[in-house]
């Protein structure tokens, strides 16, 4: 969706639970790793349940050479997309009351849910938290894409310089765009009102809670789990270790920056001691200057290194960071939902009437469990794709930028040298 010209494709449908397999089922397959298909919302009187399965996403290409040489084989050529948005031009509003920032959300589709193949639209952070907060409601069986942190420390990071706005802006964007290529997510009513609605607040009304979402916020505390199933313990188990390694990269990241900043400082205050002193020593003024020079260029590109790691590097660990925590939280989801049949079914195993057939609440209650078996399955397939991508392309990027700062710095030295021997053979 990142990239390319855009390619039509018909909404895909969605099967019913008649037809979706059966995730805890002994005698029916176990549901695959990446599953084809998606599909809209499914509103009957018994389960209102929106399900879909996973469909793979490429990641867009890096301009890095290194980057470029390098062959994802997860990437998908037949792979197309019906719907492209973008999140630029952030503009400031002063008034009275409050200063904000404003994003420009441009759309285009040749989607039938929508009335136009185009939209442009201007959104604030509480708008894009206002559309996450409904896509949990209504999809709470589904894996939502976090949004950047809203609050920044006082004093530490000024949320309205042009750095801020734009890490914050490109965060909004891949928000959308990840929103965007999930096949149910990006049919979410919600969705197509935050795109295409001038005067969003004017349509929170359509804001309802499916009757799965009811069925899951509400579920109470009574009912306890016995034990995860061994796939989704397996998970937990992964995202308890992924958070530990990417908290620790993050830390060591931050103070590597934070020692870089201060080498810079102390780089720009040496070059011009050569400066002074090839003024006052005529004999030595070409190597002094010639010094001065490369300890210059060593300055702009250190300085691009850690431009680099600052919005480019730190976003993406933050990101996933944030990432795992949406995850864990549509796991005790699942969680809640399986207690809660276990317990509908041991009631019914211990009641005296052995012939009366199984409560149609219970069976309910197995249908939510299926469906959040299966949701969450192929949104951890997914999920799993795009961090292996973006990964890969963050690692190569950081690669080929610790290549070139080096040949930058190297280059400079080498013709300082250069030009010292020739000086001196003259």
């Amino acid at each position: 969706m990142s990239g390319g010209t855009p390619k039509m494709l018909p909404s895909s449908g969605q099967k019913s639970l008649q037809e979706m397999c059966h995730p805890l089922s002994a005698d029916q397959p176990v549901l695959p790793l990446s599953p084809d298909g998606g599909g809209d919302t499914d509103n009957t009187k018994d389960l209102n349940m929106p399900n879909g399965n996973a469909v793979d996403t490429s990641s867009p290409a890096s301009s890095s050479s290194l980057l470029n040489r390098l062959q994802l084989d997860d990437d998908l050529d037949g792979e197309t997309h019906d719907l492209f948005v973008t999140v630029d031009d952030p503009k400031k509003h002063v008034s009275t009351m409050e200063t904000y920032i404003t994003y420009r959300v441009s759309t285009k589709t040749t989607r039938t849910e929508f009335d136009l193949p185009e939209y442009s639209v201007r959104r604030r952070y509480q708008d894009f938290d206002w559309l996450r907060s409904k896509l949990e409601d209504s999809q709470p069986t589904h894996l939502i894409p976090p949004l950047p942190e809203k609050f920044v420390m006082k004093g530490v990071v000024d949320r309205f310089s042009e750095e801020f706005v734009e890490t914050r802006r490109k965060a909004l964007d891949k928000f959308l765009k990840r929103v965007a290529d999930h096949p149910v997510l990006s049919f979410n009513e919600h969705f197509t009102v935050f795109l295409s609605a001038k005067d969003l607040n004017k349509r929170q009304g359509l804001a309802l809670l499916s009757k799965m979402g009811e069925s899951v916020k509400y579920v109470t505390g009574g009912y306890k789990l016995r034990a995860r199933p061994v796939e989704f313990a397996a998970m937990g188990d992964y995202l308890e270790v992924f958070t530990q390694k990417l908290g620790t990269i993050d830390r060591i990241a931050q103070r590597i920056i934070k020692e870089q900043s201060e080498y810079l400082v102390e780089l720009r205050e040496y070059g011009p001691v050569y400066s002074s002193w090839a003024s006052s020593e005529e004999a030595l003024q070409e190597p002094l200057d010639g010094v001065a020079g490369c300890v210059a260029n060593h300055c702009s590109a250190l300085d691009e290194l850690t431009e680099d790691m600052s919005e480019d590097f730190l976003p993406v660990l933050r990101e996933y960071i944030l990432y795992i925590e949406s995850m864990k939280n549509v796991l005790k989801k699942r969680d809640q939902v399986q207690a809660e049949y276990e317990a509908k079914l041991e009631a019914v195993a211990f009641r005296e009437d052995k012939k009366t057939p199984v409560p149609t609440d219970v069976e309910r209650c197995q249908d939510r469990v299926e469906c959040f078996n299966a949701d969450l399955k192929a949104d951890w397939d997914r999920w799993q794709n795009n961090k292996r991508q973006d990964f890969r392309q963050l690692l190569t990027g950081m690669a080929d930028k610790n290549i070139q700062y080096y040949e930058k710095c190297l280059a400079a030295w080498d013709r300082k040298q250069k030009r010292t021997e020739y000086t001196f053979v003259d």
